[in-house]
């Protein structure tokens, strides 16, 4: 039986690590080329890099214009392919080189994929430029077109044509295509075909001279080529050392996936360089299951695949723990672009200002009734209906917030949900929910009615309960409706009180906000001054103070802590991310919680995170909670959400709507995730 791998080795979690090469060039010496082209592929082996992708025409050079038809030059450039083959034949990654190669009285720009000395085939350059600086037509033939042939190169006879996809047949979903540099910039780049035939990593070697704004055009086609095709985009262009007889080389290399920059290399560097990025392969193979429209394009197309040659190969894997080389978001839901940081935070604000304003204009209410703990939901809900006072030029009294403290409700939260009622100029209330909750209590024969202290989960809805109650009859009352304050983290954990509690509002303003965001826009709030100094103060108290229910009576040990119960919220909003934006299998997801949250030190924090709020968690405690999550999110919570009330959808993380992203049954079971869970630590 095969040993299974390390928990800590990402081959056993659907990545595959690339590199763009960015080698010193030449002009026209070969010998160099190779020299550049060995030393980066040993570099890459050490690392534990999958795929090596190198600029276009890297052993021949791409800037030695009529060269390219000098027989003798082509020589050397396949007897450096044979070198090549034969000192990489030990070394793990699979290279993409560029070469000119001959063919039937025809030459051609083309790439060759090499694997352990052995050349798995090669692609010619479908499109040639031929405009401006460009004249790749007085070298070249073109690519397009030729399928199901093949070439001598270097003493191997392998595949030839634009119709290649690579498959290791050992690593699951390590699966390539490649095109070149002009490829790309076609309206129709052969590498969408490639995608459309089952690659999920797409490689560019380019030669590409620099002018003035052209990496940010080059940032932008890898970017959008990525996210239409649901792949990984590996870009590698010529660097220094290429001719500047009339044009100049930055070596920009970068690696996207889903359209999402991972790394990118320096630019203009006089060393030799590899930009390398573990890609999340089988997230992105899980993407295209759950969107049509990539499939149904491929139908369109006429499904690529059948015509696509699947070029099968033995990669050999390590299944060691070799590191991560990715930058993982501890806060998946929060924005994560310091230079779009405002523009992210605003969106995802006013989205939510503009639906409840467009449904309290469809309404024939006159108030937007809230519930106003002082807690973080409703103080987020509370300055969503401001705005949308607001934005709608209405009065903010036109806002009706009730503050209802019950047998748990602290001083603080109490006097935060006056203070911020008061700032914000809204109508405030309070109603004491103690003599219903006792008489309810009493009419159960709950002990609590006797002076026990038992405070179960009875206990804590019939107060829960008693509020969303109150609101809805008030809301009748007054002439308006109920504003929902309930967050999307609590709805995945089944957190909230069904039917007569917080799980029901005419409107769920923050079902679409997980508790990590909310946190972050009130900070960003804050920040923007989007309210005046006093309503600034007011939710700074409200983000300094403990997660709390304030149903059950704080005891010696000190308040009730949702937390302490249920679990850190921020690893539950990245477990209830990649769970519900990609469906990765649970053990997936602890290895991306460790290598997101082990180390305080190491990776990035979002902007402005408060220093004392940095914490780390342990794999133990990670898989604790996730279990907790599987549990509650897959079993016991399904039902509350199946009767949500309308609510807008927030971020492209998803959200729980039966109507929008989730659509699951009220009586399903967790056990096969909490069973992949066990099994991959060995239970």
């Amino acid at each position: 039986m095969a040993k299974t791998p390390p928990f800590e080795a990402i081959h056993r979690h659907g990545f595959v690590r690339v590199a763009a090469a960015t080698p010193v060039a030449s002009s026209g010496d070969v010998s160099f080329n190779l020299k550049e082209t060995v030393g980066l592929a040993r570099q890459g082996h050490e690392r534990g890099v999958d795929l090596i992708v190198f600029p276009e025409l890297n052993i021949s050079s791409y800037a030695v214009d009529d060269l390219h038809l000098q027989e003798a030059f082509l020589d050397a450039v396949e007897e450096g392919i044979a070198e090549l083959c034969r000192q990489t034949a030990d070394l793990s990654p699979v290279l993409a080189v560029g070469a000119p190669l001959r063919r039937n009285g025809r030459l051609y720009n083309c790439a060759l994929a090499i694997s352990r000395g052995r050349i798995l085939g090669v692609v010619p350059k479908s499109f040639l430029p031929n405009y401006r600086e460009y004249y790749e037509k007085r070298w070249f033939a073109m690519g397009f077109g030729l399928n199901g042939m093949d070439i001598a190169v270097a003493g191997q006879l392998v595949p030839f044509g634009t119709d290649l996809i690579f498959a290791a047949e050992d690593l699951d979903d390590f699966i390539f295509h490649m095109e070149i540099c002009e490829d790309y910039w076609a309206p129709q780049p052969p590498s969408t075909i490639g995608a459309l035939s089952g690659a999920l990593i797409l490689c560019n070697l380019s030669a590409s001279n620099i002018t003035i704004g052209k990496a940010d055009e080059r940032k932008l086609l890898c970017a959008s080529q990525s996210s239409r095709c649901c792949a990984a985009y590996i870009y590698a262009a010529s660097g220094p050392g290429e001719s500047t007889t009339d044009l100049a080389w930055d070596g920009q290399g970068s690696i996207y996936e889903f359209g999402e920059m991972l790394c990118h290399s320096s630019r203009f560097s006089r060393e030799p360089e590899l930009c390398v990025a573990d890609i999340d392969v089988q997230r992105l193979r899980l993407e295209r299951m759950r969107m049509g429209t990539f499939n149904d394009n491929a139908i369109a197309a006429g499904h690529p695949e059948k015509k696509a040659r699947r070029i099968h190969f033995e990669h050999r894997p390590s299944f060691k723990d070799i590191g991560f080389e990715r930058k993982l978001r501890r806060f998946p839901y929060v924005p994560n672009r310091p230079e779009q940081l405002d523009q992210d935070c605003y969106e995802a604000f006013n989205i939510q200002v503009q639906g409840l304003a467009r449904r309290f204009q469809a309404t024939s209410g006159k108030h937007l009734v809230i519930g106003v703990s002082g807690g973080l939901d409703s103080t987020h809900a509370l300055i969503v209906a401001a705005k949308v006072c607001d934005y709608l030029e209405l009065p903010r009294t036109t806002i009706l917030g009730f503050t209802m403290p019950g047998f748990a409700t602290g001083d603080t939260t109490k006097s935060n949900a006056w203070a911020l009622m008061k700032a914000l100029g809204v109508v405030g209330e309070e109603i004491d929910i103690k003599p219903a909750a006792r008489q309810m209590l009493g009419d159960m024969g709950h002990p609590f009615a006797s002076g026990e202290p038992v405070y179960d989960v009875t206990f804590e809805n019939v107060q829960a309960g008693l509020r969303t109650d109150y609101l809805f009859r008030l809301a009748n009352q007054r002439g308006g409706f109920v504003v929902g304050t309930g967050d999307l983290s609590e709805l995945a954990l089944g957190w909230c009180t069904y039917g007569v509690g917080d799980q029901m509002s005419h409107y769920g303003v923050n079902a679409g906000v997980p508790k990590t965001l909310i946190q972050y826009l009130v900070r960003w709030a804050i920040k923007s001054n989007q309210f005046d100094a006093e309503t600034d103060r007011v939710l700074q108290a409200i983000l300094d103070t403990k997660i709390s229910p304030e149903l059950v009576p704080a005891d010696e040990e000190g308040m009730q802590s949702t937390e302490d119960r249920i679990g850190p919220y921020e690893l539950h909003d990245f477990f209830l991310f990649h769970i519900l934006r990609s469906g990765q299998p649970p053990s997936k997801v602890a290895f991306l919680a460790w290598q997101a949250w082990h180390d305080m030190d190491k990776g990035l924090w979002p902007l402005g995170f408060p220093e004392h709020l940095k914490r780390s968690y342990d794999l133990p405690t990670i898989r604790k909670w996730l279990d907790e999550f599987l549990y509650r999110f897959f079993q016991t919570s399904q039902f509350k959400r199946s009767a949500l009330p309308n609510a807008p959808k927030v971020s492209a993380g998803g959200s729980l709507s039966p109507r929008g992203d989730w659509r699951a049954p009220s009586d399903g079971v967790a056990g096969p995730w909490r069973e992949e869970l066990k099994r991959a630590f060995g239970d």
